[in-house]
């Protein structure tokens, strides 16, 4: 048990992060200031006392005291082993560290207890057996420093406190561990706690060995493997130098492969990095099949081949007037390209600042109008390689990157397989469906396509997977896509958009003509002299069976009127050869389904009741007509307010919205009864109700359907119409001109109203359509409902009405 005595004055000889049991010696330096004072201060104190100078040694940790230190005597002063001053200083017992006091000299000096550390005797066992452990245990740690004459010292100590405070000297124990012992005051507690930290310390000590011993052993397996592997190699080397070998191993010789590849400096010398590597690694090293799929991508790409540019410009413009109808403005963007980068190989200018004359371009239209049969031919009249890149649907990035090489299965990206597909660094490379492509925690793909269309970047494209740079400022790039707004914005600006409207009824009569008749004469197996179809019969199928901006319902219908004529004159209804007229469709694929509103009977056409007006929209597959529908509430049993259907957008609901209030403002002005819609609800529906709906380009239809409604007078068959309605009754522009005319024509519109400032988008309009539509530019929507409206039979009030 430990007790205390009477309270001693010494000077303080602060030990930072240090701490000094009792029992050891230990030399301290004098040039330290603290240090020299306190022993002189001791030394002074000596003086006038019995005894060796006194000092009490006090661990100090980031500046703070302990609160328990150690009586130390001084030995002995003079020089240490360097040649400096110092003293030899032993420890003899803990000091319990009281208030301060004074002293001689300039060292703090401080009132001090020493507490008796003294074990009643007998032992108890279990002390006795503690001792014994501790004992065991450091002789064990002893005799693997090979500190033998040590061993003998520890068990000649047979005192608990002394054999506790031997852990002093153990190099392995932190300073916050011997201050633990140094604050236990109870002996037995503290050669409990030095044996637990003398324990522990050996239990890492013979982990630590064993890591150690594997690490050599599988070092020396490594080494001995690799030593074997060299002089494998010179004994075949010897072989073949004798003939008694073959050359059937140089297939496996990656270095000579690589040093005989045409390949890029930088990436050789990634190449022979990584043959190095594959060299020092062993056979069952997962490393090694890596570094081997990666060498044989890298000697696969076709880092020089090229192909060269077919300059015939007009050959070129031929190939593709022969394999597409239509489509000027993709054909001329096509020549343009061919014809600058004609003049710049002229001149001497392939390359630019590291780039070539590669060319983006985004093919944006509805589906069938030939965006990525368009791909095929422009690598056909450039004489290029074509691969397509099919991005619907991907939603990994890596698809587009590459996958690291450190993942099991890894692969580069889709556009090093493209290029390495074409065989060629200048192919024509057909991004599909880019408007489809999706994002999830995977990574959005649209993002990593940024570096890859941006011809600024794209000459130091970087796959994850080849971590090599690769050029791609020589590919042309065609991305196809259906809907612009699903393109993100910035992916966008660093493509050059052309846009794809759609196909006039002549254009699809050309195309049936030309391409899809002879196709699908093919595949039902017939001879092109056996079946025909006259002109007159593929303007019915395109005009009234198909209602498409494209062509593959049309060439649907071709297929199923072939198959018709086959299975007839197979069952000996019909003989061949057989030529299919329009009265010759209902009989065999049955009647149309998209009969022209002109073309039906007046009584049964939408716009044969007041309150029906004709609009034009664009939709994903195109542009096409839309019907809107107007009716006043009965005033008894229906409120005022204005109901929408349709499904909707808010920018198409405000619409409606701003035509009622135009009316409702301008009524009087147009002779409109305008007190029905204060007292009655009016309400609008658009049909095709499961399909939404949004845009402001209806404003104009819907207020003349409500003046259609009140004024009892009906709007007429043949008129469309499509513009922004204001509240002063202003016709602003709207967009999608082009795609809106070609819907009206091939609905059988004639008469078309577009606003004032559109006026420059009908450059765009093919001629042949512009010819057969009287298209009428209007500012004021007063406009509109006079060229919209019949005339009025009488001068009776009209008759509105009433929704039940």
């Amino acid at each position: 048990m430990a007790t205390e005595s009477a309270p001693l004055a010494l000077p303080v000889l602060p030990l930072d992060d240090e701490v000094v049991l009792p029992g050891m010696v230990v030399p301290l330096d004098l040039s330290d200031s603290e240090v020299r004072a306190a022993v002189e201060a001791a030394q002074a104190a000596a003086g006038t006392a019995p005894g060796k100078p006194k000092v009490l040694l006090v661990p100090r940790v980031d500046g703070t005291y302990a609160g328990t230190g150690v009586l130390g005597t001084v030995e002995q002063v003079g020089r240490l082993a360097d040649g400096d001053p110092g003293a030899l200083i032993r420890g003899r017992g803990r000091v319990r560290i009281g208030a301060g006091t004074t002293g001689p000299g300039a060292a703090l000096w401080v009132e001090g207890t020493r507490i008796d550390e003294t074990v009643p005797e007998p032992l108890p066992g279990h002390v006795t057996e503690l001792m014994k452990e501790y004992k065991a245990l450091a002789t064990a740690w002893l005799r693997k420093r090979g500190a033998w004459q040590v061993v003998d010292r520890v068990q000649a100590i047979e005192d608990v406190s002394a054999l506790a405070d031997n852990s002093g000297y153990s190099p392995f124990l932190t300073t916050e561990q011997k201050s633990a012992l140094l604050e236990t005051g109870d002996p037995v507690a503290r050669l409990r706690l030095a044996t637990q930290q003398l324990r522990d310390h050996l239990a890492e000590q013979d982990v630590a060995e064993t890591i150690a011993k594997d690490v050599q052993e599988g070092v020396d397996k490594q080494q001995r493997e690799f030593l074997l592997r060299r002089q494998l190699e010179a004994v075949r080397k010897e072989l073949r130098e004798l003939g008694g070998e073959q050359e059937g191993e140089e297939s496996d010789d990656y270095r000579a492969r690589v040093e005989a590849a045409d390949l890029p400096e930088k990436v050789r010398e990634a190449a022979l990095k990584e043959v190095d590597k594959l060299e020092r690694s062993s056979d069952q090293s997962p490393e090694g099949s890596w570094i081997r799929t990666w060498l044989d991508t890298v000697l696969e790409l076709p880092w020089n081949e090229r192909t060269e540019d077919a300059y015939d410009i007009q050959g070129a413009q031929s190939v593709l007037d022969a394999e597409h109808a239509g489509l000027q403005d993709v054909k001329e963007r096509i020549t343009e390209y061919l014809a600058v980068r004609k003049r710049r190989v002229d001149r001497g200018l392939g390359v630019v600042g590291g780039r070539r004359g590669g060319a983006v371009l985004a093919l944006v239209g509805p589906p069938g109008v030939g965006k990525t049969s368009l791909g095929e031919s422009v690598a056909h009249a450039m004489g290029r390689t074509f691969v397509r890149v099919a991005l619907g649907g991907v939603r990994d990035e890596a698809e587009i990157r590459g996958h690291r090489r450190t993942y099991v299965g890894a692969l580069p990206g889709r556009i090093v397989r493209a290029i390495k597909e074409a065989g060629s660094m200048n192919p024509v490379v057909l991004l599909d469906e880019i408007d489809k492509v999706g994002s999830d925690f995977r990574g959005d793909p649209a993002a990593a396509l940024l570096e890859v269309l941006d011809p600024a970047q794209n000459h130091t494209f970087r796959d994850h997977y080849l971590e090599v740079e690769l050029d791609l400022s020589d590919v042309v790039f065609l991305a196809t896509a259906n809907v612009l707004e699903a393109i993100p914005e910035a992916l966008l600006d660093r493509m050059e958009l052309v846009r794809l409207d759609g196909y006039t009824e002549d254009e699809k009569v050309v195309i049936a003509r030309d391409h899809l008749l002879p196709r699908q004469l093919e595949r039902a197996g017939l001879d092109k002299d056996e079946v025909t179809i006259d002109e007159g019969a593929l303007r019915r199928l395109a005009g009234e069976y198909t209602r498409e901006a494209g062509v593959r319902t049309l060439e649907r219908s071709i297929a199923r009127l072939l198959r018709k004529v086959a299975a007839q004159h197979e069952l000996g209804e019909r003989k061949l050869p057989f030529t299919v007229t329009d009265g010759e469709l209902r009989g065999l694929i049955g009647r149309p389904h998209h009969v022209p509103e002109s073309a039906q009977d007046p009584a049964e056409r939408r716009t044969a009741v007041p309150g029906v007006a004709t609009g034009l929209a664009v939709t994903g597959a195109g542009g096409d007509v839309l019907y809107v529908e107007a009716s006043l509430a009965d005033p008894e049993t229906g409120a005022a307010g204005l109901t929408l259907t349709g499904q909707l957008g808010d920018v198409m609901k405000e619409s409606a919205q701003i035509a009622l209030s135009f009316l409702r403002s301008h009524g009087a002005e147009l002779e409109l009864p305008v007190g029905d819609l204060k007292d009655r609800g009016a309400h609008i529906h658009f049909p095709a109700g499961a399909v939404p709906k949004d845009g402001p380009s209806a404003g104009v239809t819907m207020t003349t359907a409500l003046a259609s409604l009140l004024s009892g007078r009906l709007v007429r068959t043949d008129v469309a119409m499509t513009g922004e309605v204001s509240l002063t009754g202003r016709v602003l522009p709207i967009g999608g001109v082009k795609q809106k005319l070609l819907a009206a024509h091939r609905a059988g519109i004639t008469t078309v109203i577009i606003p004032k400032r559109n006026e420059p988008d009908l450059d765009d309009v093919p001629a042949e359509v512009l010819d057969k539509l009287d298209v009428h530019a209007v500012t004021d929507v007063r406009q509109v409902l006079e060229l919209a409206l019949s005339p009025a039979t009488n001068g009776a009030a009209p008759e509105v009405p009433v929704a039940v």
